[in-house]
């Protein structure tokens, strides 16, 4: 099975930025997601990629302040944090669709295989 490793996660200040990052192994050219979970929460969708970067869509919460992004050649996407906020404060997750069911991209279901998670937290 595909095996994807968060990282990039950390303590900042209101309105400042991250950089998350996965790395999968083995192919890269699936459909990639970003979901996020704060405590006492359901997992919720945060941002989702095509294959080849070509399309991506983003939750209202996070349009504009966060962008994702993609190398294949690196086994990698992206998730970019900037201005953030207190309510951005959970654990984000990285999921692969190895089905390529695009359809599903904002649903858990949508996805095969998730991370371990890498906590974001923003204090005021």
């Amino acid at each position: 099975q595909a095996q994807l490793v968060e990282s990039g996660g950390g303590l900042v200040q209101t309105g400042s930025s991250l950089r998350l990052s996965c790395v999968i192994s083995g192919r890269a050219t699936y459909p990639m997601g970003w979901f996020r979970q704060a405590p006492g929460k359901e997992r919720s969708f945060v941002a989702a990629i095509s294959w080849n970067g070509g399309v991506t869509h983003y939750s209202d919460s996070v349009r504009d302040r966060f962008t994702i992004s993609r190398d294949n050649a690196q086994n990698t996407v992206w998730l970019q944090m900037n201005s953030l906020k207190p309510e951005d404060t959970a654990v984000y997750y990285c999921g692969v669709d190895v089905k390529r069911s695009g359809s599903n991209y904002a649903a858990e279901w949508g996805y095969d295989y998730w991370g371990q998670g890498t906590q974001v937290t923003v204090s005021s």
